[in-house]
């Protein structure tokens, strides 16, 4: 006898064999054998409570030492739309909680605007902790706050990130171009749509430019309501 036939033979005595096994347990009851399945991934929630666990009393730079709270970023963990601002002013500051002020209020009638609720989207900072008399962040400071903003997008995966004023769009995107000039389009971030406007508290200051917000809301609704894979 050959060797191949030789080896066909010993696997069809094997494949036999087990088939009677198997006949066996089934008749003994035994309908199935458990199959290894990997942990599953640890939930969104519970992620970002880490995070915020981790960065305890932050003390990575210099605002720590004006601060009364420090604001880490509310909304739902699953969300497919993030709003990143700049920093904390001082209603923020008091309550601990982003967009709550004057400017809060506003974001969350345009947040309304585009059909969707505070609830449904994630609302956070570049800045965890208020610049004095909300002075613009400085360089320092964004460096260190910077890898935890980055680890919450990792977490939250959001299909469209929407960043609000300058130091949000220029941090975002590591560029020096003006809000003014990269609002009103779509950028690739990582695995997201990034689209960059007006922060609300610069409207509070040009109501004027509520249009040019409006024309950018209506097109992350757009995008954030399509049935189509997000893409550029």
């Amino acid at each position: 006898m050959e060797k191949s036939d030789q080896l066909t033979q010993e696997l069809q005595q094997i494949i036999a064999s087990l088939k009677d096994y198997l006949l066996v347990q089934k008749e003994q009851g035994v309908l199935g054998y458990p199959v290894h399945q990997a942990p599953p991934p640890p939930h969104k929630a519970s992620s970002l409570e880490e995070i915020r666990r981790e960065l305890g009393e932050c003390t990575r730079c210099k605002l720590h030492s004006h601060r009364r709270h420090l604001v880490f970023g509310v909304g739902n963990p699953e969300a497919r739309l993030v709003f990143v601002g700049e920093g904390p002013g001082e209603d923020e500051d008091l309550q601990g909680k982003p967009f709550v002020g004057r400017a809060g209020q506003l974001l969350t009638n345009i947040i309304k605007s585009i059909n969707l609720t505070r609830e449904e989207v994630y609302i956070t900072n570049i800045l965890k902790c208020r610049p004095p008399n909300n002075r613009n962040p400085e360089p320092d400071e964004i460096k260190a706050c910077e890898p935890l903003l980055m680890r919450q997008l990792a977490v939250i995966k959001p299909r469209i990130i929407c960043a609000l004023g300058t130091f949000a769009a220029q941090t975002l995107l590591e560029t020096e171009e003006k809000i003014s000039s990269l609002r009103g389009r779509f950028f690739s971030y990582r695995e997201s749509l990034l689209i960059a406007t007006f922060h609300p508290a610069f409207l509070l200051r040009n109501p004027h430019r509520k249009r040019e917000v409006w024309e950018d809301m209506k097109m992350i609704r757009e995008k954030y309501f399509s049935e189509e894979k997000f893409t550029l």
